[in-house]
């Protein structure tokens, strides 16, 4: 199948392993190549398959999830990764995301939100539950954002994309605009808004509207 999801779990609990694969194996557009149960098997993995998207637990041991995250996000760029967890707490969301995570589910997650999250993630788009934007957007989390700010139609559509993860490069792509002339935009953008990490961009985009 061309269209084809290659996915891989990590996770240090064999029964939940086990769970998500037959959930997923319901689904003939992704295949399970390999699970590991912690993230040093993962970076095994993806040394031997074409890895899509990586569904990744955070508490593991050897590697946890947010070490992982940050090596193969250094070491494939192009690799998707769902965090799988337990946690709602709105700090750890706010790292992994900083980190270049694509996507944050929790376990109890069902089979569609779990294939859906998976696809949207590997066609370049973020996902996060319900439960987790409501964390993500909660007043704990601390993130400066200013009440009222004036932004630009351009600044509003560079933010929409950075919030969807993508690249200057891909931004510049769809604007027909340099990369250069969005990393400007991009970084008057932070200034405007005081705002220093794209995780903290992504919870602006969520709160006024820009992205749902």
């Amino acid at each position: 199948m061309d269209n084809l999801i290659r996915l891989m779990m990590i996770d240090d609990h064999k029964l939940v392993r086990e769970g998500f694969s037959a959930l997923l194996a319901q689904e003939d557009d992704i295949e399970l190549v390999g699970t590991g149960e912690n993230g040093t098997e993962g970076m095994r993995l993806l040394g031997i398959f074409q890895i899509d998207v990586a569904l990744v637990d955070i508490d593991m041991p050897e590697m946890n999830g947010i070490e992982f995250t940050t090596k193969a996000k250094s070491d494939y760029p192009d690799l998707k990764i769902i965090i799988l967890t337990m946690h709602e707490e709105p700090a750890m969301m706010q790292e992994l995301i900083s980190l270049g995570a694509d996507g944050y589910l929790l376990k109890t997650t069902d089979r569609e939100e779990l294939s859906f999250a998976i696809k949207k993630v590997a066609n370049g788009k973020k996902y996060y539950s319900d439960e987790l934007t409501a964390a993500l957007n909660s007043p704990g989390l601390k993130v400066s954002t200013p009440g009222e700010v004036s932004l630009s139609d351009r600044e509003k559509e560079i933010l929409e994309f950075v919030a969807e993860g993508l690249s200057n490069k891909e931004i510049g792509s769809k604007l027909n605009i340099s990369h250069r002339t969005v990393d400007t935009h991009r970084n008057n953008l932070m200034k405007k808004l005081d705002i220093h990490n794209v995780a903290g961009l992504v919870r602006y985009a969520f709160k006024h509207g820009i992205i749902e």
